[in-house]
């Protein structure tokens, strides 16, 4: 848990900021993505005590350490088992689950799936730079199959995970991109996330200037996409399918039921819970 923030009248982006300084590499696009999550939960004038970050491992995974709402550091790949736990147990928070490709589609991939299919009212926010930073540049599941490298000379060969697609089929009723070198569009489409019923992805292109440092050139690619979002899950899917990777915006926004299908109170408070376990 990290230090409880005193509520302010106006609060803030730094008002969700820590202590604790950020350790990434200097230009990494997590800095920016820090920033736009801190700014969006200013704008919804969220009390950090009413908001919960989880994530698992990963560079991208150290952003709980560095907000000042409650935190939780879980295992590789499990960060949306945690967060789902935690939604459904305390309807009440908010809850942002945060990470990197490595772990949300490697190990994660399994729950990242049924993330989706639940469709749990949290926001699952993925920075994505198709290599695992942490471990010294191992192709990641969204690496290109030809990108030639030390570890894998000649590429790997193996096809990219395509996460977008893949949240749609499995039923998120939320997806987007954004890129860390927009920080206001990104901060909007994290507050869009978050007030949208249901299970919200956000895929950020995230730079690592480390080992994909030919990844600055992405601010030369990346547009708005140039349709508005649909509600048509089919439709999307061709969108997203047939587009070049570097469309930033809502892709998609439905309406499916949330789950579970109650209120946004806890069923009982903490005590009465704790009293069930009382020896």
């Amino acid at each position: 848990m990290n230090d409880v923030v005193t509520p302010e009248a106006v609060l803030t982006a730094a008002s969700y900021k820590s202590g604790s300084k950020p350790i990434w590499c200097p230009g990494c696009g997590d800095y920016t993505v820090l920033n736009a999550i801190t700014k969006a939960f200013a704008t919804l004038q969220l009390q950090p005590h009413e908001v919960g970050v989880v994530s698992g491992i990963g560079c991208s995974s150290r952003i709980p350490a560095y907000t000042s709402c409650y935190g939780f550091h879980g295992i590789h790949g499990r960060s949306l088992a945690a967060g789902t736990g935690l939604k459904v147990a305390r309807p009440d928070l908010t809850v942002i689950v945060t990470g990197g490709d490595g772990d949300g589609y490697s190990i994660g991939g399994n729950h990242f799936m049924h993330a989706c299919r639940r469709n749990v009212d949290l926001t699952y926010i993925v920075m994505d730079n198709h290599v695992y930073g942490m471990t010294k540049g191992q192709a990641s599941p969204t690496t290109e199959p030809d990108w030639d490298n030390k570890l894998s000379p000649g590429g790997t060969g193996v096809r990219s995970f395509h996460p977008l697609v893949i949240a749609l089929a499995a039923g998120a009723s939320f997806v987007a991109r954004a890129f860390s070198g927009d920080p206001n569009g990104m901060a909007d489409i994290i507050t869009q996330g978050i007030r949208h019923p249901g299970f919200a992805f956000i895929e950020v292109m995230s730079p690592c200037v480390t080992f994909r440092p030919e990844q600055r050139d992405w601010k030369n690619h990346v547009h708005p996409a140039p349709v508005a979002p649909t509600d048509d899950p089919a439709l999307a899917t061709r969108r997203i399918m047939t587009d070049d990777g570097f469309n930033i915006g809502v892709l998609y926004a439905g309406n499916r039921t949330v789950y579970p299908d109650r209120s946004g109170k806890p069923t009982q408070d903490v005590p009465a819970f704790e009293a069930e376990f009382a020896l």
